[in-house]
């Protein structure tokens, strides 16, 4: 096969930056090697719409085989009765909720945005936000947490079709038995989004909202390392309605060589090695939290229970745009993020989002984890023109550890 040197030559720096930086978003992870293969897969070339035994398309043995491969390992993995692996991402598993079990104009309950929600709940420069009749909670100003109580008067007052728990930027243990009990006294759907914690929920390092709420939806990249993709746990009496909002309703044929790759990833999480990762992950975030608070630096809702925090960043005078290009120019990648009640606008933020389940595959020790926690607080406190020291010990770092 031929290369094609432009392609190769972008695939290369990619890797370096990759091998070379430190990264910290909480969305991001390395998938496996094995993901990654089979991610190329000669399943690519197969269109397959429809489920299992019922295609519309000849040809599809083998990739019947595949995708109840992927549905079974993924019941045994997350304990449930029922998966669909078909959704191309976790906006696309939520779309088809919304799509499948409301009707247009229904009222959605969702934390706010800002407060650390999903675009997919109901923002709405969103496909959500603008199809539905959305209505937010939001944390308790002075605890930084979700307040059920709160929660409970707002719902009694919306009267939602659904309410949404699950989130992109909240670092504390979700009670998803306190919000069944909401739910089901507002007579409403509780459809929980799991794409964050996933990988511990799998691992019970976090309560599951399995057989708790009526739907659960997830991306399989995050805390689970599988491939860029989605899926969702139904219960039993929603299942037909949710299989067909996800085909034919919002996909055509499904991503088959990614359904391969995320059974791969699901048998990978279901061995104990997943599991002291997992543990290793909720570890280093709190060995972050302590080292930040240590110095100086305001975690929103003063720590961390699964594997990312917000650093609120108005006591060092710096905004998050700023933080994350100063940290990006030294190889240490976060994201800007807003913190609740936040006085700047989304582009700007007055805080950063740190998650370690980058840095725990790259089997980071406490020790150099800490000298990373440490040069994060040193770049935010120092004048840009002086950060090249950092930017080396950062690249030290991380070159001695291995890429998956």
């Amino acid at each position: 096969m031929k290369k094609d040197l432009e392609v190769e030559e972008i695939i290369d720096k990619e890797n370096i930056r990759q091998r070379d930086s430190a990264i910290f978003i909480a969305s991001e992870n390395y998938a496996s090697e094995a993901v990654r293969n089979y991610t190329g897969s000669i399943l690519t070339n197969k269109y397959a719409e429809g489920y299992p035994g019922k295609r519309y398309y000849a040809g599809c043995e083998n990739v019947d085989i595949a995708e109840n491969l992927a549905i079974n390992r993924g019941k045994e993995l997350f304990e449930c009765d029922h998966m669909n692996v078909q959704p191309h991402s976790g906006s696309q598993a939520n779309m088809a909720v919304y799509m499948s079990l409301l009707q247009t104009g229904d009222k959605i309950l969702s934390l706010s945005l800002d407060h650390g929600g999903h675009l997919s709940h109901g923002h709405n420069v969103n496909f959500s936000g603008k199809l539905f009749d959305i209505h937010n909670y939001y944390l308790n100003q002075d605890t930084e947490i979700i307040d059920y109580e709160q929660l409970k008067d707002v719902a009694r007052k919306v009267q939602p079709k659904i309410i949404i728990c699950g989130y992109s930027a909240y670092s504390r243990t979700i009670d998803f038995q306190k919000f069944k009990q909401i739910a089901k006294e507002t007579n409403a759907l509780l459809m929980a989004d799991i794409a964050h914690i996933a990988g511990l929920v799998a691992c019970k390092l976090h309560p599951s909202p399995v057989g708790v709420a009526d739907i659960v939806t997830s991306t399989t990249h995050k805390t689970l390392r599988g491939p860029r993709g989605g899926i969702a746990i139904i219960s039993k009496e929603l299942s037909r309605k949710y299989d067909r909002g996800i085909f034919p309703m919002i996909q055509g044929g499904p991503i088959m060589n990614t359904i391969l790759a995320k059974a791969v990833a699901f048998k990978e999480a279901l061995s104990n090695d997943f599991k002291n990762y997992s543990t290793n992950i909720i570890s280093n975030s709190k060995l972050l939290a302590k080292i930040f608070q240590e110095g100086g630096l305001r975690i929103v809702s003063g720590g961390t229970d699964n594997h990312l925090m917000l650093l609120d960043l108005r006591n060092i005078k710096i905004n998050g745009s700023e933080a994350e290009e100063k940290l990006n120019s030294v190889g240490i990648i976060v994201n800007k993020n807003a913190i609740p009640f936040d006085p700047l606008p989304p582009n700007i933020t007055s805080g950063i989002r740190v998650g370690t389940p980058a840095i725990t595959t790259r089997r980071i020790n406490e020790e150099d984890l800490s000298t990373i926690g440490d040069l994060i607080i040193q770049t935010l406190k120092t004048p840009t023109k002086n950060l090249s020291d950092i930017k080396s010990k950062v690249s030290r770092i991380m070159q001695k550890l291995p890429l998956p």
